[in-house]
This record gives C-alpha cells, sequence and structure tokens, in this order.
C-alpha cells in the first residue's frame, strides 16, 4: 500500500484518488480551495443556479466505469438527462437547425432539412471519416499513456490508419475536404474550442469530438452538471480519502532518486511514495517544483500555444425565451477574425463572438419556471498576468496573446457589448435582465491557477501539439499529472481517461 498525495481536488484528482483508494491506497487531497471541483464550479444567487465550467456531459461511459469500479453505478448518485434536442445552431443568414442529441444519422437529416443542398450527404460522409478515425485513434491516443512519437510507432506501419489521421491535416482542412456549406463548416470549426484550439491549426483528429458527441449522445445533470463534481467527492469520502481544503501546496519534495512528498504553505511535510498533481502542468513544473529534472517539461511547454480563455456572464432573466434551447450557439459572421483576436500576437476582446448559451429547462436552476438562468460564453484571450508575461518565450508561447482583464471597467463595458450583441443576433433580453455577474479570464486564473485563464492548459494548434502535452509520467518516479493541462486533454471524459491512465500507470509501477 503506498502513502498518496493528490494536490488538486479537479475531476481528475478526486477519479484518480477514488481509483486508488480502492486498490488500498492510503489517499490524501491537498486543495488550495475550500470546495472541490475545480473548474467545474457552480454560481447561485437569489435561486438562480449556474454551471460556470463544464456544461455538457459527453462519452459518459467513462464516469460509468469510474463509478462502477469505485463502489455502484453511476445513475445512483446522479440523474443523467438525455437532451432533445441537442443543440440549437443560428447562423448569421438567419437560418437555424435544432441539432438532434444523439445519432448522426438524425444530425444530417436535421442539417439537409435545415440547409438543403448537399448538406445532410456531406454530414454522413464526414460522420463516417469520423467513426474511422475515432476508432484507430481511441485506444493509442486517448486510453493508454503517450510519451513521443515513438509510442505511436505501432500505428505508422499501417500507411492506411495513417491516411486516416491525417496527421498534418488541419480541421479546417478536413472540414473543406467533407463539408461544402460553409454552415456546416462553421459547426466543424467550434469543435475545436472544445480544446482551446483555433481549428485553421488544430489537426484532423480532432473529428473526433463531433462524432462521440452525436454518436453517444449529449447529456445534462438533473441540478447542474456540477452535481458530478459532488457525486464523486462523496464517492471518495465513502472509499476513505482524506481531504485537506483551503491548504496551499508549496513545493514537490524529492530527493536523488524519486518523489517524497510535498511542503504545504505553512511549512508541514506530507510523506508520501507517489504525488500526483491534479494541478496545471505549468504550475507544476514552474512553481511547485525546484528539481532540474523538472526543466525540460517546462521547456518543451513553453514550445506550445496555451489554450484560448473565455469571458462568462451568468445572467438572471425574468420570463420565457421562445426558440431558446438547452445549448444555444449563435456564429458570428467572420469566425477567423475571432480566432485572430484570441490566438493573433494583437489580442483582444473578440468584437462580433460567436455565442454559447447554456440555459438549462431544470426547475432546480431557477427560482421558478418564470424564470431562465443564462450561462453565456464567449472565447477570449487569456489574461495578461505577471506569471504570464514572465513566462518561458518562444514560438506560440505564453509571452503572447494576452489581455489585462483587470483594466479598470473592461469587464463591465464587454459584458455591455456582449448583451448587445445578443440583442442583433434576434436575443434582446435587455428588458428582462435582473442581473448579472461576470467572470472573467482573471477570476478563471484566480480561481484554479491556470496561468492566463487557459482553460485547457496548452491547446491542440499544430502537427506536435499531442507530444507538447506534459506526460502523466513526469520525469521523476513516482511524480504524477492528471487532468485536463497533461495527456489526454482537457473536457469531462478525457480527464476522466487521464485518471484511468494515472491510475493504472501507478499500479504497474
Amino acid at each position: 500500500m503506498a502513502r498518496v498525495v493528490v494536490i488538486g481536488a479537479g475531476m481528475g484528482g478526486m477519479a484518480v484518488a477514488a481509483r486508488l483508494a480502492v486498490k488500498g491506497h492510503d489517499v490524501t487531497v491537498v486543495e488550495q480551495s475550500a470546495v472541490v471541483g475545480g473548474k467545474l464550479g457552480r454560481y447561485e444567487r437569489d435561486g438562480f443556479v449556474f454551471d460556470t465550467g463544464p456544461s455538457l456531459l459527453t462519452l459518459p461511459a467513462v464516469y460509468r466505469d469510474l463509478f462502477n469500479k469505485t463502489g455502484g453505478p453511476l445513475e445512483e448518485s446522479v440523474d443523467l438527462v438525455d437532451l432533445e434536442p441537442g443543440f440549437g445552431y443560428r447562423f448569421p443568414d438567419g437560418t437555424s437547425v435544432d441539432m438532434p442529441g444523439v445519432d448522426p444519422g438524425l444530425c444530417a437529416a436535421a442539417l439537409g432539412a435545415a440547409l438543403g443542398g448537399t448538406a445532410e450527404a456531406d454530414w454522413r460522409a464526414f460522420m463516417r471519416h469520423a467513426a474511422h478515425v475515432w476508432q484507430v485513434t481511441r485506444r493509442p491516443f486517448l486510453e493508454s499513456p503517450l510519451t513521443g512519437v515513438r509510442d505511436l510507432l505501432p500505428l505508422a506501419r499501417n500507411m492506411s490508419d495513417v491516411r486516416t489521421v491525417a496527421p498534418f491535416t488541419s480541421l479546417r482542412s478536413i472540414g473543406r475536404r467533407y463539408l461544402h456549406d460553409p454552415r456546416l463548416r462553421m459547426i466543424l470549426d467550434r469543435y475545436a474550442t472544445y480544446t482551446g484550439s483555433d481549428p485553421r491549426r488544430a489537426p484532423a483528429a480532432l473529428a473526433t469530438i463531433p462524432y462521440v458527441e452525436q454518436a453517444f449522445g449529449a447529456y445534462h445533470i438533473a441540478g447542474g452538471i456540477r452535481r458530478l463534481a459532488d457525486a464523486l467527492h462523496e464517492r471518495t469520502i465513502e472509499r476513505g480519502v482524506r481531504y485537506r481544503m483551503s491548504t496551499d501546496v508549496a513545493e514537490v519534495i524529492t530527493n536523488s532518486s524519486r518523489v517524497a512528498g510535498v511542503r504545504l504553505a505553512d511549512g508541514e511535510v506530507l510523506d508520501a511514495d507517489v504525488v500526483v498533481a491534479n494541478a496545471d502542468a505549468t504550475h507544476l513544473y514552474r512553481e511547485l517544483l525546484r528539481d532540474a529534472r523538472g526543466k525540460a517539461p517546462l521547456r518543451k511547454l513553453g514550445r506550445a500555444t496555451p489554450s484560448l480563455s473565455g469571458f462568462v456572464m451568468c445572467l438572471a432573466v425574468q420570463g420565457r425565451t421562445p426558440g431558446l434551447r438547452h445549448h444555444n450557439v449563435w456564429f458570428a459572421k467572420d469566425y477567423d477574425a475571432e480566432f485572430d483576436a484570441v490566438f493573433g500576437r494583437h489580442a483582444r476582446p473578440v468584437e462580433d463572438p460567436t455565442l454559447y448559451v447554456c440555459a438549462p429547462d431544470d426547475d432546480a436552476m431557477r427560482p421558478d419556471s418564470d424564470h431562465e438562468s443564462w450561462f453565456v460564453l464567449v472565447n477570449a484571450p487569456r489574461h495578461a498576468s505577471t506569471k504570464v508575461r514572465g513566462a518561458a518565450g518562444g514560438r506560440g508561447s505564453m509571452a503572447h496573446s494576452t489581455v489585462d482583464w483587470t483594466e479598470p471597467g473592461l469587464a463591465e463595458t464587454y459584458s455591455e457589448h456582449v448583451i448587445e450583441v445578443m440583442a442583433s443576433r434576434g436575443f434582446d433580453i435587455r428588458h428582462r435582465l435582473l442581473w448579472k455577474h461576470i467572470r472573467t479570464p482573471a477570476d478563471l486564473e484566480r480561481e484554479t491557477r491556470a496561468p492566463g485563464g487557459a482553460i485547457y492548459g496548452t491547446s491542440s494548434n499544430g502537427v506536435r501539439a499531442a507530444f507538447l502535452r506534459p506526460s502523466n509520467q513526469s520525469p521523476i518516479p513516482g511524480l504524477y499529472l492528471v487532468g485536463g493541462s497533461s495527456h489526454p486533454g482537457g473536457g469531462l471524459p478525457l480527464v476522466g481517461m487521464s485518471a484511468e491512465i494515472v491510475a493504472e500507470m501507478i499500479g504497474r509501477a
């Protein structure tokens, strides 16, 4: 039985804690905040409830497996709700489509009925391609440790699989190959943002994201996605995991051979045989680890493009809105201008942003049936904090594409601008808005210690992006990384896979 310290009580940290605890390990989770869940946050006021992090659950099999293997079925802990429709899309020309919650064929038919032309046939062909990519990449890319190109040599022996994955092709390019209607390409481009990336630079393999969403379904959890974090926390307590809340880790302690424990901000030392960092990888290697063996991963992180961040508004709305869906996406006229604003060297708040609005039809998330809780998310450049400005340089590094979101008046002015943009898209709620709560990239950085408020750590921009993302096994024996900033990436399904990979690696060590 190993003594394990997990740094961070985000979903990855709690998932790996649960898996290790059932295997008999002695697990302590140290969390700098007073609450668990990490980026899977929640905001409540006057009976209005908002998920402030992930607002959609896909690939629930990942969490079904986690809960089954740590004590009991997921459905005994949370109420999974199938979403129908899954998304409501509205395009700049005024056309709209309600995308079914599951089944690529039904989704293709809905697109064909709304957009006409070859839209249905194009989407079916694209989904067949995406299904093949999923089959080829699922195990070697997502369910296994990835330490370098060498791990993918078995894939390279099959040139048909290599052509399917198209490693030197961007998501934008594969979209142009299959999708003739620019509105279909807008939908596909948006999936790059699920990894905090630019579709013009993100790999074509991200075609698996819409495939997974449509093939395995889009889900809500009654009361909010945050309930998943609460259920997982309860499961870890049942398994004997201990928590040290509102407790800062100042240093990961190592010796000449391996990890030895952690030093807390107050000087207390927690000895450990294994340390699992559910902290942002840059924060771990730059601020918590003083061992020279951490310099190589930090240099590699400096060569990666950080992920985008988000500007969030929680809106308390009086009355009901005709045509509003649970998940709504209202596209801008010029998507490329948005990605230029977020990732370009002259970063700025997006002038004409694509708007994502989550407005659950869930009585547990509003004071009564005559009100709505709107979670509004706009893609945004990262915050220009001192830590970001002082990070390692290099092409695509943390040194550019930032905005000082603490500039007086910026957040309030931009929130008013976004609300005006919503009105111009046909959803004018200004006369029904009771109040708003704003969360900027600076707030996300402060609350989660994600440098600059980068939601997913590093982006998937560039051919080598997957290999610049930190491995789950650090160069120091006994020190592991879990969560969205390490392999295989961000988002609830991948974070859950990350925890399974780490638990298995520790079991084999």
